[in-house]
Protein backbone atom coordinates (compact mmCIF):
# COMPACT_ATOMS: atom_id res chain seq x y z
CA UNK A 1 0.00 0.00 0.00
CA UNK A 2 1.66 3.53 -1.54
CA UNK A 3 2.04 5.46 1.71
CA UNK A 4 0.51 9.07 1.97
CA UNK A 5 2.63 12.65 1.52
CA UNK A 6 1.55 12.90 5.24
CA UNK A 7 3.15 9.62 6.66
CA UNK A 8 6.06 10.02 4.32
CA UNK A 9 6.95 13.17 5.87
CA UNK A 10 6.31 11.61 9.59
CA UNK A 11 8.71 8.64 8.64
CA UNK A 12 11.21 11.56 7.30
CA UNK A 13 11.18 13.67 10.17
CA UNK A 14 10.31 11.57 13.06
CA UNK A 15 14.49 10.86 13.48
CA UNK A 16 14.74 14.83 13.56
CA UNK A 17 12.64 15.34 16.32
CA UNK A 18 14.10 13.62 18.85
CA UNK A 19 14.90 15.37 21.80
CA UNK A 20 12.81 18.97 21.05
CA UNK A 21 9.67 19.85 22.98
CA UNK A 22 7.28 22.54 21.90
CA UNK A 23 7.96 25.90 23.21
CA UNK A 24 5.32 27.81 21.83
CA UNK A 25 1.97 27.26 19.53
CA UNK A 26 -0.24 29.95 17.66
CA UNK A 27 -3.09 29.25 15.69
CA UNK A 28 -4.51 32.41 14.14
CA UNK A 29 -6.95 33.21 11.29
CA UNK A 30 -5.16 32.74 8.13
CA UNK A 31 -1.82 31.02 9.46
CA UNK A 32 -0.57 29.35 12.38
CA UNK A 33 2.92 28.50 13.49
CA UNK A 34 5.22 26.50 15.71
CA UNK A 35 8.20 26.77 17.73
CA UNK A 36 10.68 24.48 18.94
CA UNK A 37 13.20 24.37 21.88
CA UNK A 38 15.73 25.20 19.96
CA UNK A 39 13.62 28.06 18.73
CA UNK A 40 13.22 27.46 15.14
CA UNK A 41 9.75 28.29 13.89
CA UNK A 42 7.50 26.95 11.43
CA UNK A 43 4.49 28.25 9.42
CA UNK A 44 1.02 26.61 8.11
CA UNK A 45 -2.09 27.55 6.41
CA UNK A 46 -4.18 27.52 8.83
CA UNK A 47 -7.17 24.66 8.09
CA UNK A 48 -10.79 25.28 8.94
CA UNK A 49 -12.73 22.78 11.00
CA UNK A 50 -16.15 23.05 11.91
CA UNK A 51 -15.84 22.20 15.69
CA UNK A 52 -19.71 22.65 16.59
CA UNK A 53 -18.80 24.82 19.52
CA UNK A 54 -15.97 27.44 20.76
CA UNK A 55 -13.47 24.67 21.17
CA UNK A 56 -11.45 23.87 18.18
CA UNK A 57 -8.74 21.96 19.80
CA UNK A 58 -9.55 19.25 23.00
CA UNK A 59 -5.81 19.70 23.99
CA UNK A 60 -5.79 23.56 24.06
CA UNK A 61 -3.66 24.71 27.19
CA UNK A 62 -1.64 21.11 27.36
CA UNK A 63 0.35 20.93 23.33
CA UNK A 64 3.65 23.19 24.98
CA UNK A 65 6.40 21.36 26.59
CA UNK A 66 5.11 17.80 24.45
CA UNK A 67 7.64 16.15 22.63
CA UNK A 68 7.87 17.59 18.77
CA UNK A 69 6.74 14.45 17.48
CA UNK A 70 3.27 14.56 19.37
CA UNK A 71 2.60 17.17 17.39
CA UNK A 72 4.19 15.94 14.22
CA UNK A 73 2.25 12.69 14.77
CA UNK A 74 -0.72 14.83 14.21
CA UNK A 75 -0.04 15.40 10.48
CA UNK A 76 -1.67 11.74 9.95
CA UNK A 77 -4.77 12.49 11.53
CA UNK A 78 -7.56 11.93 8.91
CA UNK A 79 -10.43 13.12 11.12
CA UNK A 80 -8.51 16.79 12.20
CA UNK A 81 -8.25 19.17 9.63
CA UNK A 82 -6.32 21.45 12.76
CA UNK A 83 -4.13 19.19 13.86
CA UNK A 84 -2.91 18.52 10.35
CA UNK A 85 -2.09 22.46 10.53
CA UNK A 86 -0.09 21.90 13.32
CA UNK A 87 1.88 18.88 12.13
CA UNK A 88 2.75 20.59 8.76
CA UNK A 89 3.80 23.77 11.04
CA UNK A 90 5.61 21.42 13.39
CA UNK A 91 7.68 19.65 9.81
CA UNK A 92 8.13 23.33 9.01
CA UNK A 93 9.88 24.15 12.21
CA UNK A 94 11.98 21.19 11.65
CA UNK A 95 12.65 21.59 8.21
CA UNK A 96 14.09 24.95 9.64
CA UNK A 97 16.81 23.03 12.02
CA UNK A 98 18.72 21.07 8.83
CA UNK A 99 20.48 22.30 6.26
CA UNK A 100 18.94 23.52 3.88
CA UNK A 101 18.83 23.28 -0.02
CA UNK A 102 19.67 26.31 -1.68
CA UNK A 103 17.10 27.68 -3.34
CA UNK A 104 16.64 30.60 -5.76
CA UNK A 105 14.74 33.62 -5.03
CA UNK A 106 13.79 34.56 -8.78
CA UNK A 107 10.28 34.30 -8.89
CA UNK A 108 9.11 30.74 -9.83
CA UNK A 109 7.09 31.21 -12.88
CA UNK A 110 10.63 33.23 -14.77
CA UNK A 111 12.12 29.64 -13.45
CA UNK A 112 9.47 27.11 -15.35
CA UNK A 113 9.40 29.41 -17.72
CA UNK A 114 5.65 30.01 -18.97
CA UNK A 115 4.80 30.12 -22.62
CA UNK A 116 1.73 30.70 -24.24
CA UNK A 117 1.74 27.09 -25.58
CA UNK A 118 1.35 26.31 -22.24
CA UNK A 119 -1.67 25.20 -20.14
CA UNK A 120 -1.24 25.67 -16.95
CA UNK A 121 -3.54 24.37 -14.28
CA UNK A 122 -3.76 26.44 -10.69
CA UNK A 123 -4.73 24.44 -7.84
CA UNK A 124 -5.81 26.91 -5.06
CA UNK A 125 -6.21 30.55 -5.45
CA UNK A 126 -3.04 32.40 -5.44
CA UNK A 127 -4.12 35.94 -6.49
CA UNK A 128 -1.01 38.24 -7.29
CA UNK A 129 0.38 35.37 -9.58
CA UNK A 130 -2.72 35.03 -11.66
CA UNK A 131 -2.32 38.59 -13.77
CA UNK A 132 1.72 37.52 -14.43
CA UNK A 133 0.01 34.18 -15.60
CA UNK A 134 -2.55 35.99 -17.93
CA UNK A 135 0.48 38.25 -19.28
CA UNK A 136 2.17 35.13 -20.88
CA UNK A 137 -0.78 34.06 -22.75
CA UNK A 138 -0.96 30.27 -21.81
CA UNK A 139 -4.38 29.09 -20.88
CA UNK A 140 -5.19 29.21 -16.99
CA UNK A 141 -7.20 27.00 -15.01
CA UNK A 142 -7.96 27.28 -11.78
CA UNK A 143 -9.26 24.86 -9.47
CA UNK A 144 -10.59 25.90 -5.68
CA UNK A 145 -12.37 23.71 -3.25
CA UNK A 146 -14.24 26.19 -2.71
CA UNK A 147 -15.01 28.11 -6.46
CA UNK A 148 -16.49 31.03 -4.80
CA UNK A 149 -13.81 33.22 -6.82
CA UNK A 150 -14.82 34.85 -10.25
CA UNK A 151 -12.81 32.37 -12.87
CA UNK A 152 -12.43 29.22 -10.71
CA UNK A 153 -13.61 25.57 -10.92
CA UNK A 154 -14.30 23.37 -8.28
CA UNK A 155 -11.78 20.92 -7.17
CA UNK A 156 -13.86 17.97 -7.97
CA UNK A 157 -14.75 18.81 -12.09
CA UNK A 158 -10.96 19.12 -11.92
CA UNK A 159 -9.86 15.93 -13.06
CA UNK A 160 -9.33 16.63 -16.71
CA UNK A 161 -7.77 19.92 -16.69
CA UNK A 162 -5.23 18.21 -14.05
CA UNK A 163 -4.33 15.41 -16.94
CA UNK A 164 -4.29 17.54 -19.92
CA UNK A 165 -1.84 20.26 -17.88
CA UNK A 166 1.45 20.89 -19.18
CA UNK A 167 2.43 22.93 -15.98
CA UNK A 168 0.26 22.16 -12.70
CA UNK A 169 0.84 24.97 -9.98
CA UNK A 170 -0.07 23.22 -6.55
CA UNK A 171 -0.76 24.88 -3.43
CA UNK A 172 0.91 23.66 -0.23
CA UNK A 173 -2.41 23.52 1.63
CA UNK A 174 -3.16 20.29 -0.45
CA UNK A 175 -1.00 18.76 2.31
CA UNK A 176 -2.98 20.36 5.27
CA UNK A 177 -6.93 19.53 3.70
CA UNK A 178 -5.66 16.16 2.75
CA UNK A 179 -5.73 16.43 -0.96
CA UNK A 180 -2.40 15.88 -2.45
CA UNK A 181 -2.17 12.94 -3.01
CA UNK A 182 -4.98 12.44 -4.78
CA UNK A 183 -4.51 15.88 -6.69
CA UNK A 184 -1.07 14.27 -7.90
CA UNK A 185 -2.82 11.33 -8.94
CA UNK A 186 -4.97 13.10 -11.48
CA UNK A 187 -1.50 14.05 -13.24
CA UNK A 188 -0.77 13.44 -16.73
CA UNK A 189 3.04 13.94 -18.30
CA UNK A 190 2.90 17.42 -17.02
CA UNK A 191 6.75 18.99 -17.69
CA UNK A 192 6.47 21.48 -14.30
CA UNK A 193 4.61 20.29 -11.03
CA UNK A 194 5.42 23.22 -8.48
CA UNK A 195 3.93 23.13 -4.79
CA UNK A 196 3.52 26.57 -4.28
CA UNK A 197 3.00 29.04 -0.35
CA UNK A 198 4.28 29.77 2.90
CA UNK A 199 3.00 26.26 3.75
CA UNK A 200 5.77 24.46 1.79
CA UNK A 201 7.35 21.65 3.29
CA UNK A 202 11.14 23.01 2.08
CA UNK A 203 13.05 19.47 1.96
CA UNK A 204 13.46 17.88 -1.36
CA UNK A 205 13.35 14.46 -0.23
CA UNK A 206 9.83 14.63 1.05
CA UNK A 207 8.30 14.88 -2.59
CA UNK A 208 10.97 11.73 -4.18
CA UNK A 209 8.99 9.62 -6.16
CA UNK A 210 6.07 12.14 -7.37
CA UNK A 211 6.01 14.22 -10.37
CA UNK A 212 6.89 17.56 -8.81
CA UNK A 213 9.42 19.11 -10.06
CA UNK A 214 9.94 22.64 -8.08
CA UNK A 215 9.22 23.50 -4.49
CA UNK A 216 8.44 27.62 -3.91
CA UNK A 217 7.85 28.41 -0.41
CA UNK A 218 9.23 30.61 2.64
CA UNK A 219 11.71 30.07 5.50
CA UNK A 220 11.23 32.30 8.35
CA UNK A 221 14.15 35.29 9.17
CA UNK A 222 12.20 36.93 12.45
CA UNK A 223 10.06 34.27 14.36
CA UNK A 224 9.15 36.85 16.87
CA UNK A 225 7.78 38.73 14.47
CA UNK A 226 5.54 36.28 12.53
CA UNK A 227 4.57 34.97 15.88
CA UNK A 228 3.01 38.31 16.55
CA UNK A 229 1.43 38.41 12.88
CA UNK A 230 0.06 35.16 13.66
CA UNK A 231 -1.61 35.60 16.38
CA UNK A 232 -3.13 39.20 15.07
CA UNK A 233 -4.63 37.38 12.52
CA UNK A 234 -2.23 38.72 9.61
CA UNK A 235 -1.60 36.87 6.18
CA UNK A 236 1.20 36.18 3.95
CA UNK A 237 1.22 40.55 2.56
CA UNK A 238 1.90 41.14 5.83
CA UNK A 239 4.74 38.24 6.65
CA UNK A 240 6.59 38.39 3.60
CA UNK A 241 8.75 40.92 5.08
CA UNK A 242 9.67 38.60 7.39
CA UNK A 243 10.34 35.56 5.32
CA UNK A 244 12.82 34.44 2.36
CA UNK A 245 10.56 33.18 -0.39
CA UNK A 246 12.61 30.39 -2.53
CA UNK A 247 12.17 27.86 -5.23
CA UNK A 248 14.16 24.69 -5.20
CA UNK A 249 14.65 22.57 -8.35
CA UNK A 250 14.37 19.38 -7.35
Amino acid sequence: MTSTIQQIIVDRFKPVSEGLTIEDVRIGLGYSSVRLSNNDVGLSWTGKDESGCCTHMGVAGTLVGTDASDLLNMLTDQKHTLKRTLGVATTNALVAGLTATKGSTDDFLDIINVSPDDNVVMVGHFGPVIPKLKRTGCRLDILELKADKPGTVPAHEGNGLLAGCSVAIITATSIVTNTFDNIIAQLGKPRAVIVLGPSTIMYPEVFAGTPVTHISGARVLDGKAVERIVSEGGGTPILKKYLRFETVTL
